[in-house]
This record gives C-alpha cells, structure tokens and sequence, in this order.
C-alpha cells in the first residue's frame, strides 16, 4: 500500500467505523472526540475496527497502538506516519 495523507488516512478510518456503526454521523465528532464515547464503541467493536484498519492499510497495530486509535486526529496520524516511507 501507498504511503497514505491525512485525507486518505481519514477516509480510510470514517469508512472502516461505518463498517462497524452504520450510522455513524460523522458531523457529531469532531476530531479529538474519542470515537467509543460519541459512537459508544464496546471493547469488541473498538477491536474490530483495529482489525478493519490493519487489513485495509497494511500497517501492524499492536495492542500498545490502541491509545493513538481512540479519536480520528489520532487514527489519521497514526496511519499517516506508519504508512510514510513506503511506496
């Protein structure tokens, strides 16, 4: 996968949570909300959605990544600086 910029990064993030929560209304978060409060993600959706982003992106998250994942601006740079580099 292609190094990935904030708007990619933020597509990818809004469409693997609209997997989870199909209802998920984006104009509700703003991007330091974390995202199991506004969309009152259980344990088991919060994983999901690691797993949906480890697939979709190609990037490793292990368990000690979780706290960088808990709101969009988070999730975006997260996966921005994982996937920075690649080609």
């Amino acid at each position: 996968m292609k190094p990935l910029n904030n708007a990619d990064a933020a597509s990818v993030v809004k469409e693997s949570i609209t997997q989870i929560v199909p209802d998920a209304d984006f104009s509700l978060i703003e991007p330091d909300d974390r995202f199991r409060d506004v969309l009152e993600l259980d344990s088991l959706d919060f994983l999901s959605l690691v797993e949906l982003l480890s697939e979709r992106t190609g990037v490793r998250i292990d368990e000690e990544d979780y706290p960088e994942l808990a709101t969009l601006s988070g999730a975006v740079g997260f996966l921005v600086g994982r996937t920075a580099g690649r080609s």
